[in-house]
């Protein structure tokens, strides 16, 4: 059978690829290695732990936060069987979602391992051995990324784990080491935290949350310190020796210094993620790479006609809505639309308590490019929603152009963060103002008056700061 495109992997950027290029008239087949649509991202990844994430929230907010509000229930008990169950319910839903709107928009789904096998040609190797080969015009590399190995460390997944394994965790450990104070570090560290684990995160550098904005960082940290979350920075993890008890981790300074040791019953490695393209044979193709990355070209294209990549395999941040928008854009291209992604305006979020949002440009950006900026900062402690929700650590701050006023990043610390953050990428991608957004009406009493008493703090005007 013979196809306009075929999309090797079906995470966030695959699917919606396969789904907008059917949408464009263009016959369309995906290939997945798992027996599951939705990549790392909705079976292993984004999703299931958004799903411990909600549900520990609320296990501790039932512990400690209820009775200040004068809702009474006394000392909750954890079913980590019946938790676990919630997050494969919400894996399930999505990954079933997934497969619905393949199949409605007729996109032809294979599974097994894709390959590329020459020019117009993807294998498809199934779990018996048996190999399909399908021809097509166009070939989309869309297989993401896996956690990156510590060297030195072996992976057992039960004492020494990835994400993977954090999130199937039988019970919660008395003590838990983090090696990484990244986005999954922090994120899965807060799930295991708030069930009871004592945590400690060990960190190469000096600060956490690596390519976020200093000041947002060191505010987060003094939070995560205050929740009880133990920060080993500056400090690499040189040997873990493992037993039936747990495991005994030697750290030392990354500059050189005296080496510690800690025990702890579980190891979680979270130093980042690693492009997927082992045996996708890319390099039979000719396909050119950089540590292991697809190098592309502004349409997605590699340097071999007819083959494109999207997502975690090709430069920029390994998130799953830029994989999608990189997906939609090449759809377009390959149908011969203009498909484009603006990587100014991409949006992160830390789903921690309170979430850390980000966009655009740190201060340390515009500082090292030479552009003069102008600051406008505002606390939530000055929000009155907030204070009515006792949610009021953190801030929102928002820069600015010092010249057009244009908003060149926007960075939140604080309750709802991750959503709050939105209305500032609308802005951004229409080239807006702070004053634009300083004088467009927010509703009373909400969160993101917040984010519109920033924006008039860049020109001093904020009404309500302290």
């Amino acid at each position: 059978m013979s196809y306009d495109l075929v999309v090797i992997g079906s995470g966030p950027g695959g699917y919606v690829c396969a789904i907008r290029a059917a949408q464009l008239g263009l016959k369309t087949a995906i290939v997945e290695k798992r027996s599951t649509f939705g990549g790392t991202c909705l079976n292993i990844g984004c999703i299931p732990s958004k799903a411990l994430l909600h549900a520990s929230e609320m296990f501790e907010e039932a512990g400690h936060g209820m009775a200040s509000l004068g809702v009474k229930i006394g000392k909750p008990t954890l079913d980590l069987k019946a938790m676990m169950k919630h997050k494969t319910e919400t894996v399930d839903a999505n990954v079933q979602g997934v497969a619905f709107l393949l199949k409605k928009n007729k996109v032809d789904t294979f599974i097994g391992t894709g390959a590329i096998a020459g020019a117009g040609k993807v294998t498809v190797t199934k779990a018996d051995g048996k190999v399909e080969t399908i021809e097509t015009k166009n070939i989309v590399i869309a297989t993401g990324s896996d956690s990156a190995p510590l060297p030195g460390v072996t992976i057992d997944e039960k004492t020494v784990v990835t994400s993977t394994g954090a999130l199937e965790l039988s019970e919660v450990p008395q003590k838990l080491l983090v090696v990484g104070a990244g986005v999954i570090g922090l994120e899965l560290g807060s799930v295991w935290r708030r069930l009871g684990a004592e945590v400690t995160v060990v960190e190469y550098l000096d600060r956490i949350l690596p390519g976020m904005d200093d000041e947002v960082a060191k505010q987060a940290q003094r939070m995560f310190a205050k929740q009880g979350f133990k920060f080993e920075l500056g400090m690499k993890v040189t040997k873990v020796d493992t037993d039936d008890l747990g495991a005994e981790v030697t750290i030392e300074p990354a500059k050189g210094g005296e080496a510690k040791k800690i025990e702890t019953d579980i190891v979680l490695v979270a130093i980042g993620r690693r492009p997927y393209t082992e045996g996708l044979g890319l390099e039979a193709a000719g396909v050119q790479m950089e540590r292991g990355r697809v190098i592309i070209d502004d349409h997605f294209k590699s340097n071999v006609a007819g083959i494109y990549a999207i997502g975690d395999v090709v430069h920029g941040p390994m998130l799953a809505h830029k994989a999608e928008d990189e997906g939609v854009a090449v759809a377009e291209i390959i149908a011969g639309k203009a498909g484009h992604v603006n990587y100014d305006v991409i949006p992160g979020v830390v789903y921690t308590v309170p979430e850390i949002a980000s966009l655009g440009k740190t201060e340390e950006d515009l500082k090292a490019a030479g552009v003069a900026y102008t600051v406008g900062k505002f606390p939530f402690t000055a929000n009155g929603r907030a204070r009515a929700m006792r949610s009021t650590d953190g801030f929102v701050k928002v820069l600015a152009d010092a010249v057009t006023d244009r908003v060149l990043g926007c960075h939140i610390v604080g309750k709802g963060a991750g959503d709050l953050i939105h209305e500032v990428a609308v802005l951004m991608e229409f080239g807006g103002s702070s004053e634009d957004l300083a004088r467009t009406c927010h509703a009373h009493p909400t969160m993101s008056e917040a984010v519109k008493e920033a924006a008039l703090a860049v020109s001093k005007s904020a009404i309500h700061a302290l």
